[in-house]
């Protein structure tokens, strides 16, 4: 590629520090880092604005003060630099001063071989860079999202850099950056002492402003706003929405993914020229026209639509009419039979290409179908469309009809199938709503694996009235990835994570393949703050007429922020401790605003120092009438202005206690001593030597309760492997319980490196209400420095029912040990290491609750 700028001018930059156990990173006074790259770089440096927006230390933006002066989507990405902020190495001796790298006065001496490992304190898409005048010998750098180096299964992230003069930059692919937190020099060999005397990272942006805001009594969920932002903008490349995904060849516009990615957009920056641009880049090339990957094409259609609501643009609806129809008319002939290859990374939606074409699959889809049928309705009315408008409103009208010709039609669905039904707007009878409301009782399984998936759930949540439901699965979805230590959000997330992995550890990989940490598709909590916790969402294109009614639930006690329009920004606050709130409507905006009750009752309220309710409405200038609701009272036809509202309340909230994550299954414990003699301690009722006879032929002895244990891979071709036969290493699981040598030391494994064989899975199928505990055997027999995860989960349901563990240092074997109660699937994930392997699985009597 050509690098067309020489880069030399100074950039200001606010400082970044860590927040509290959370590692945040935050932005503090504006200070000079340093200069820019002194080589050539294929974008210029930052340009065209300066810091003049307001300091948000919940933001881990580095640029978030920075306001471009008229940002277009066609603007050419620009540069920015990023010092370390910390510095550590594994080889103190070889490297003198190695803690200047974080300061402007970078003067490292090289001693000799050993690495040094930066810290950035954010991710960020760029490429790494040092300088050094006077080089000598051999080095290699790395980068990483964890803070590990790159593992065998996410290979290239490890090369020997480029030179460039006197800077060496770490050059992965031809558009060179990546997604980077921290960053590696390797010195392999040093023929002599050596300097180096700066390191940085060289981060790429597309110039767009944060025009929405967010903020509440609760830090964490400003964060996760914030957070939710900084990925979506780190994704913005040259004219479309990608990814900076590591290892994954994602580097385009996924059509489904991007429907969340441009929602959230859309209340954050208000970029909707950016985002017709990446509805147009899609329309033909949907990954999923027809039936590739069926509901994307739908996500394309709400797309849409949404841009249509947000931004009043129904030029862009008319330019794409014919797509949108014959997409809706494909997936009215595929309704009966929907070919499923995707739906979502979630095991009970299949574990992503593993078993996509599986029953709550074909039902969400359905459902989805449903709603974007209605959504597309709805918008035709407002188009002058009336034929397109009573045609697809009578489509999905006919399908729901169809559905309810048995009583008991939502009975099968489970939790995604649920809130697909529930976000299409089924006016439901009570046993109905009954049955999907169910799904989402739990705390532990209205968690999705995919943060994607887990955006429709919370709006499903909130048609329940489930608000403080929605809020802690917030909290816990989100949430948990800022406390790991996520500076963006990541592809998948189990909350239960948190218990066993230290601040940036390395992520366990599924049948998604490498995690990766920064998805803007995951993205969604930023949309649904805006919308549902501070309120604020048009109920005509373009804003022509908007409602504020926040739901503050009964753990928030403030909110406040704004989101762009074409007509102008709309703000709103609402402080429930001191009665003080605010609205603010732009000219040409007709709004409802409604003054949360959050558990309490108004008894009299003042807009702009005048009486307007004392359980009697009071006229207003500017507001037509008011209504009490259970959650809200709400003023009608509100006119544009600024309204300041002082509100006297009554009576005390009643916090809503949350469940704490119950899980049914209990871990028993973890086992290093008994290494492969299991007789007379595991394996009493029934046992499992995986591949101890030969590859793919298991040694067997299941007890009467258990039908038949099967190992699986994603793709499901069994991998075997015998590392040693005829041993007397008591490593190795003895052949039989009376512990006796030789043994064979073997696994089935799950192959690396790459998607989708970072996972593997065994179904253990026992009869029903039968209690056992079951043991299962690790083996790190060649010392590859093996970390696996385990998941324990309901073989029909598919919820997980135990927390997910790690199994690590288990080169001298690990047994882990589980009480269970039901048929099982137990899947196993790559973390570290060469795979994921097991040895053994053992039947014992259940031990007294």
């Amino acid at each position: 590629m050509k690098f067309l700028f020489s880069n030399f001018c100074l950039v200001f930059l606010p400082a970044l520090s860590l927040l509290g156990s959370a590692a945040l990173a935050s932005n503090g006074p504006a200070r000079e880092i340093g200069s820019n790259s002194p080589i050539a770089e294929p974008y210029p440096p930052l340009h065209g604005g300066a810091f003049t927006g307001p300091a948000v230390p919940e933001s881990p933006d580095p640029l978030q003060q920075f306001r471009w002066t008229a940002p277009e989507a066609s603007d050419e990405l620009q540069t920015y630099v990023l010092r370390p902020l910390s510095v550590t190495t594994d080889t103190p001796g070889a490297f003198s001063k190695f803690n200047s790298a974080a300061t402007e006065a970078c003067r490292v001496t090289v001693n000799g071989p050993g690495s040094i490992r930066f810290d950035f304190g954010v991710e960020s898409a760029a490429w790494l860079e040092f300088d050094s005048p006077d080089l000598s010998g051999e080095v290699q750098m790395s980068i990483s999202e964890f803070n590990q180096p790159p593992v065998p299964a996410a290979p290239g992230k490890t090369r020997t850099p480029a030179r460039h003069g006197n800077t060496w930059r770490l050059e992965l692919n031809n558009e060179l950056y990546e997604g980077v937190r921290f960053g590696w020099i390797h010195v392999r060999r040093s023929d002599r002492p050596w300097h180096i005397t700066a390191v940085r990272l060289v981060c790429q942006v597309h110039p767009v402003n944060y025009s929405g805001s967010f903020s509440c009594s609760d830090p964490m969920l400003t964060r996760i706003w914030y957070t939710g932002a900084y990925a979506l903008k780190l994704n913005l490349l040259k004219g479309f929405m990608g990814a900076i995904l590591m290892d994954r060849g994602d580097r385009l516009v996924w059509s489904g993914d991007a429907h969340v990615s441009q929602a959230a957009a859309l209340v954050a920056f208000g970029n909707w020229d950016f985002i017709a641009k990446c509805i147009d880049r899609t329309a033909g090339k949907n990954n999923g026209t027809d039936d590739a990957i069926s509901s994307y094409s739908l996500y394309w259609v709400l797309s849409l639509l949404e841009h249509y609501r947000y931004s009043g643009d129904a030029t862009e609806v008319h330019k794409h009419l014919p797509n949108v129809l014959a997409k809706l008319d494909h997936g009215a002939g595929i309704y009966a039979n929907p070919p499923i290859t995707f739906y979502g990374w979630d095991e009970r939606l299949g574990a992503g290409f593993e078993n996509p074409d599986c029953p709550e699959a074909r039902n969400a889809y359905r459902m989805l179908f449903i709603h974007t049928c209605r959504a597309f309705a709805e918008a035709a009315g407002t188009l002058g469309q009336p034929e397109l408008r009573d045609r697809y409103m009578a489509l999905a009208g006919k399908l729901a009809a169809q559905l309810r010709t048995d009583p008991r039609w939502c009975e099968p669905f489970g939790i995604f199938a649920a809130a697909d039904a529930l976000n299409a707007g089924f006016d439901l009878a009570p046993a109905e709503q009954a049955t999907l409301d169910r799904q989402f009782a739990n705390r532990v399984n209205r968690i999705s694996f995919s943060p994607f998936n887990q955006y429709f759930l919370l709006y499903a949540m909130d048609r329940l009235g489930r608000h403080d439901n929605a809020l802690t699965a917030v909290r816990d979805c989100w949430g948990g990835q800022i406390a790991y230590g996520g500076t963006t959000f990541f592809e998948c997330y189990d909350p239960s994570w948190n218990a066993f992995l230290r601040k940036n550890d390395p992520l366990p990989n599924g049948q998604e393949g490498c995690t990766s940490l920064c998805h803007p598709w995951s993205s969604g909590a930023t949309k649904w703050l805006t919308e549902e916790v501070l309120g604020i969402k048009p109920t005509a294109p373009g804003f022509a007429t908007v409602d504020i009614l926040p739901q503050l639930g009964s753990t928030l006690t403030r909110v406040s922020g704004g989101i762009p329009t074409p007509r102008g920004l709309v703000s709103a606050g609402f402080d429930l401790l001191s009665g003080r709130c605010q609205a603010t409507i732009p000219a040409g905006v007709i709004g409802r605003v409604g003054i949360p009750k959050a558990g309490r009752e108004i008894a009299s309220v003042e807009i702009n120092s005048h009486l307007a309710w004392d359980r009697t409405y009071h006229s207003i200038a500017g507001i037509e009438s008011a209504l009490e609701t259970p959650d809200h009272l709400c003023f009608n036809g509100v006119a544009s202005g600024h309204y300041a509202i002082r509100v006297n309340y009554s009576g005390h909230p009643r916090p809503a206690p949350e469940q704490p994550m119950d899980y049914p299954v209990a871990v028993l414990k973890t086992d290093a001593a008994t290494h492969g003699d299991w007789g007379g301690k595991y394996g009493r009722d029934g046992y499992v030597l995986f591949s101890y006879d030969g590859a793919g032929k298991d040694r067997v002895q299941l007890p009467p309760y258990a039908n038949s244990v099967t190992p699986l891979l994603a793709q499901p071709i069994r991998r075997d492997a015998t590392w040693a036969l005829n041993t007397n290493d008591r490593r190795a699981p003895a052949p039989g319980p009376s512990n006796a040598t030789p043994r064979n030391a073997c696994c089935t494994y799950a192959p690396l490196p790459g998607w989708p064989n970072m996972t593997l899975h065994l179904d253990v199928d026992v009869k029903t209400n039968t209690a056992y505990s079951m043991a299962l055997y690790f083996l790190d027999w060649d010392n590859k420095g093996r970390q696996t995860t385990v998941q324990v989960r309901d073989l029909k349901t598919l919820d997980l029912i135990a927390p997910i563990q790690m199994v690590s240092d288990y080169v001298n074997g690990k047994y882990l040990v589980y009480r269970c109660d039901r048929p099982v699937r137990v899947r196993m994930d790559h973390v570290r290491g060469d795979n994921a392997v097991i040895s053994g699985l053992f039947f014992d009597p259940a031990p007294a609750k």
